[in-house]
């Protein structure tokens, strides 16, 4: 006797969990001939077929907008998932959803260099191996001594340049790129809220203007 899984559970485990999602994937495992009406479970051995058909179908998505305008451009239907770490889009991270908005943001803007003046070594490096492979990243660290020299060859080098004031950065670094009258204010942005969602947020609220 072949296995088989209780089929909500199944769909639960994909995030599956809200009655009209339910409702629709249910539907089209149905149109296909993989379950009917009256069944409550599908045999394991169907259930790669059911998740092709999913797949094909529908992107799986959570409530936020950014995500929603994602799934909409997909060209798929747009399937609600809760909780919201079975979203395809952003998994849940108010931070990866921030870095993969920005990442468009940039590329849609023409950005290809970003210098960040701030932030601790650790989210430093988090943006580094989130971001780097995409867009040049340059980090200045905001406790060491930066000669308005090399601020300025920031300035000169970056298309935008993030100035973390929330985070670890003295004064006397973040007023090389602040400062007002140089010919590259348009690119600085003072980001005054921590986190990584708020850095990028800030950078992409700048460049959509």
């Amino acid at each position: 006797m072949s296995a088989d899984k209780d089929i909500d559970g199944w769909f639960a485990e994909r995030g599956i969990t809200l009655p009209d999602s339910r409702a629709r994937a249910r539907a089209a495992l149905e149109e296909v001939g993989l379950t009917s009406s009256r069944k409550v479970r599908i045999s394991e051995a169907k259930l790669p077929r059911a998740e092709q058909v999913l797949a094909e179908r529908f992107y799986r998505v959570c409530a936020a907008s950014e995500c929603q305008q994602v799934a909409r451009a997909s060209g798929k239907e747009a399937l609600l998932v809760e909780p919201r770490s079975h979203c395809e889009h952003c998994g849940g991270s108010n931070n990866r959803r921030a870095e993969v908005a920005f990442l468009e943001t940039c590329q849609r803007r023409g950005v290809r260099r970003v210098v960040v003046v701030g932030g601790s070594p650790a989210v430093r490096e988090e943006l580094e191996n989130k971001l780097g492979g995409r867009i040049e990243l340059r980090m200045v660290d905001g406790t060491e001594r930066r000669t308005a020299g090399k601020a300025q060859s920031d300035l000169e080098w970056g298309d935008l340049v993030l100035v973390w004031g929330a985070t670890e950065l003295h004064h006397k670094v973040s007023s090389h790129y602040t400062q007002p009258g140089t010919p590259h204010r348009h690119k600085v942005v003072h980001v005054a809220r921590r986190g990584v969602a708020a850095l990028l947020e800030a950078g992409i609220s700048h460049l959509e203007r």
